[in-house]
Formats: C-alpha cells, sequence, structure tokens
C-alpha cells in the first residue's frame, strides 16, 4: 500500500517547524520526518532515515523545495534516488514539482540539465583557477617551509659535527625532517 510520507526540516535551532508539520499532515502525510539542521552541511541523518524509509508507490512531499536541497544538483541527486526507488515527489507551495505527473517530470528533467549545466561550469571555472594559479606560478598545497638556505645550514652544521637532534632543535624542524634533507 503506497502513502504520503514527509520531509520537514529547519535550518536552525531558533526556528520550529511545526507550521511545516501541520501543512503536511494536512496534505495526507502519514509519516513525517523532521528535523533543525542546516541544509549547506549536507549532514542530514533524518533525511537519510526518509530516504530508507519510503517505498515503491510512495510519494515524498515537502513545503518548500529549499526544505529538502540547497542546490539544484543536490536536488536532482535526491529526486533521482526517489525515481529509482519507485517514489514520487511533490512539493506543497510549487505545483509545478510534481514526478507524479507528466508536467512535473518534465520539470525535474529541466531541472537535472541546469544541474548537469552548473557542474559543468563549476568544473571550467576551478580548471580555469588551476591554470592561473600554475601561470601565476602558484601550484597549491601547502607551502613549504624548507628552502634552499635552511637546507645549506642543515648540511653546514652536520658537516661541523652536530647531532642530528642539535641540528633539529637548532633549525626548528624535526629528526625525520633533517635526515631527510641530509639522505
Amino acid at each position: 500500500m503506497s502513502s504520503i510520507v514527509a520531509y520537514a526540516r529547519v535550518s536552525t535551532g531558533q526556528q520550529d517547524y511545526q507550521t511545516q508539520v501541520d501543512r503536511l499532515t494536512a496534505a495526507g502525510a502519514s509519516k513525517v520526518f523532521s528535523e533543525k539542521r542546516s541544509g549547506v552541511d549536507g549532514g542530514r541523518p533524518v533525511l537519510a532515515e526518509c530516504m530508507r524509509y519510503v517505498r515503491e508507490g510512495d510519494t515524498l512531499i515537502v513545503t518548500k523545495l529549499d526544505r529538502l536541497a540547497r542546490s539544484t544538483a543536490d536536488l536532482y541527486k535526491i529526486v533521482t534516488e526517489l525515481a529509482d526507488k519507485g517514489v514520487g515527489f511533490k512539493v506543497l507551495d510549487d505545483a509545478a514539482v510534481d514526478t507524479t505527473t507528466r508536467t512535473g517530470k518534465l520539470v525535474m528533467g529541466i531541472l537535472a540539465l541546469i544541474a548537469e549545466f552548473e557542474t559543468e561550469i563549476r568544473k571550467e571555472r576551478q580548471m580555469e583557477g588551476i591554470a592561473k594559479a600554475k601561470a601565476e606560478g602558484r601550484m597549491g598545497g601547502r607551502p613549504k617551509l624548507l628552502n634552499s638556505e635552511i637546507e645549506g645550514r642543515i648540511r653546514e652544521l652536520r658537516a661541523s659535527g652536530t647531532s642530528i637532534r642539535g641540528i633539529a632543535a637548532e633549525v626548528g624542524f624535526s629528526k625525520a625532517t633533517v635526515q631527510k634533507v641530509l639522505a
């Protein structure tokens, strides 16, 4: 037997999701999953529980699209997972987002294309940024702390008979780093 399952979320502990819960229950939800958590951090355990709970033939409803996802790509991922399970998806405040209808499926298809487009743009910008940084002589990763001057000082101290431990204390690096320079 299919049922209507709902998900309600507020971003902060100061907000209250009871209004959402009331609307979702009035819309026929037999089970409401609710949580107080930011959608930005991605860690939404109650949403994960909701996704495990829904079964083929069920419909997941939310009051607003931003209660479920913070980006088009995130939305597309969630809705695709629902579709793969045979679960419909509806947004109470936006009748166009209803995967149980042909029009709603069309809207979701368009959102999928937008998500793909956003991903491609993000990748393109990232690659441009990396290329620009390389052209300017900046490389990724942590800046090197050792330089040729310090390496020279390490070799000089060792040549004068200073112990590895003594060199490490003198230059402010670990014994392992000193040993790597001397290897």
